[in-house]
């Protein structure tokens, strides 16, 4: 049942990377090669993100010479999307210090984990201060989880109240929210307007859980631009193993190949932009496979179909 709807969804979804119009906006070099980062309109906001994006995990504990040279470095090379969130250790401190001087050049999205009023509006105040900027252009609803969640930012002195407050005020530009729950997005998307929704979209969810496909799909309905996130998981870590590696509470893909496939699978979808796992030699990874991206072919999509097969998806599907 699960393949059969999967295989419904990702025709629905144009699955063909290659019919992809988003895909072929690579601006290359005369030797063929990417020299910038592709961009891709976010939506109805009319803004052109990089088809990677920065997430903050990176930053966080990276010495503040190191993330100064990175951010530059990525900046350099067209990338102008930053996520971050004040759960992010000191992600936001580094982040903004690393961004002085260069906040008209990038696009900046931060979250709050708060779901009234009072504690989004005191969140999203620091989260200005530690990023040196008078706004956001993107402030999302953190990690929803379950209808509860919802329901808690949509009530009475709910988080939604802070969020219309600060984009009146010119504080945010945009709203949007992030999730790890099929269920907790479609809810959310029924309740709102959204400009965007940050949600996992990869190989693993898709062949073998059908999880992802109905959120892009209730987004486009909507007109609300779509941000992925563990464009890179592969599975979960075994009970009682050590995390592969220590930025990332699943197991990543760390071969390069493999990885390319799966970047691609990702921003195959109907989908703006993609942001890499927080391990800093997984995102310069993922952001050199993306100078050069390329369509999926029919047989890299067999290949990972049937490297999907059998693995444990890190999510499962909850309607």
């Amino acid at each position: 049942m699960k393949r059969r709807d999967f295989l419904k969804n990702t025709a629905a979804l144009g699955f063909g990377l290659a019919a992809n119009p988003l895909l072929r906006a690579t601006v290359e070099g005369k030797d063929g090669e990417s020299k910038m980062l592709p961009k891709r309109t976010l939506g109805k906001t009319g803004r052109e993100l990089s088809v990677v994006g920065l997430g903050g995990v990176v930053l966080d504990g990276m010495p503040q010479s190191e993330a100064n040279r990175l951010v530059s470095e990525v900046i350099d090379m067209g990338l102008n999307y930053f996520d971050v969130a004040p759960s992010y250790g000191n992600a936001e401190i580094v982040m903004g210090n690393a961004l002085k001087g260069k906040r008209d050049r990038i696009f900046l999205a931060c979250k709050t984990l708060e779901r009234d009023r009072a504690g989004a509006e005191k969140e999203l105040n620091n989260s200005l201060k530690r990023l040196h900027t008078d706004h956001l252009d993107l402030y999302q609803f953190h990690a929803l989880g379950s209808l509860d969640d919802v329901e808690k930012i949509f009530g009475p002195n709910g988080a939604a109240e802070a969020f219309v407050k600060a984009r009146q005020e010119g504080k945010i530009r945009h709203i949007g929210f992030s999730a790890h729950s099929v269920k907790a997005a479609l809810a959310a998307l029924d309740r709102f307007h959204f400009d965007t929704v940050l949600f996992p979209i990869n190989f693993v969810l898709f062949f073998e859980e059908n999880f992802g496909p109905q959120v892009i799909q209730k987004a486009q309905k909507r007109g609300t631009a779509v941000l992925a996130i563990k464009s890179l998981a592969l599975t979960r870590v075994p009970r009682g193993a050590e995390r592969p590696v220590k930025k990332c509470w699943y197991v990543p893909v760390q071969d390069r190949e493999l990885a390319s496939k799966a970047l691609r699978f990702t921003l195959s979808q109907s989908v703006t932009a993609a942001v890499p796992p927080g391990d800093p030699g997984l995102f310069r990874m993922a952001v050199q496979l993306a100078l050069n991206l390329r369509p999926l072919t029919q047989e890299e999509q067999k290949v990972l179909r049937q490297v999907a097969k059998g693995k444990k998806p890190i999510f499962k599907l909850d309607v």
